[in-house]
């Protein structure tokens, strides 16, 4: 049997930017991505802590270093700019892998979004 589990998140990231007329996706600065281990094109779920709004979308690479979290297209309609967001991805596995599983949790400095050490 397989599990779906949370693979890895980005807490309390604060949007940078939002596109209302770009495709659809967000933005994740390419530093942050490496650290979550995190894809592009990857499905994330969005957690937005200022409205309570949740929702999927695929994640493109933004800027090394650039701290950029930007909502695009539909998704920018679910968060402000300065909005406080948790960004998950998630991974089957089976059962037994899942007992001892550790997701990758990335802490950003708010507001601007660089990794905590």
């Amino acid at each position: 049997m397989w599990i779906e589990i949370l693979k890895s998140k980005i807490h309390r990231a604060t949007v940078t930017d939002a596109n209302l007329n770009y495709e659809g996706s967000i933005t994740i600065d390419e530093d942050l991505m490496d650290a979550a281990n995190i894809f592009l094109n990857e499905k994330v779920s969005i957690v937005n802590n200022n409205n309570g709004e949740r929702f999927e979308t695929y994640v493109i690479k933004g800027e090394r270093g650039s701290g950029t979290i930007c909502l695009n297209g539909a998704a920018a309609r679910k968060a402000q700019i300065g909005d406080v967001i948790i960004i998950m991805s998630y991974a089957f596995i089976p059962v037994e892998e899942a007992k001892s599983h550790e997701p990758t949790v990335v802490h950003v400095k708010e507001p601007s979004n660089e990794l905590c050490k």
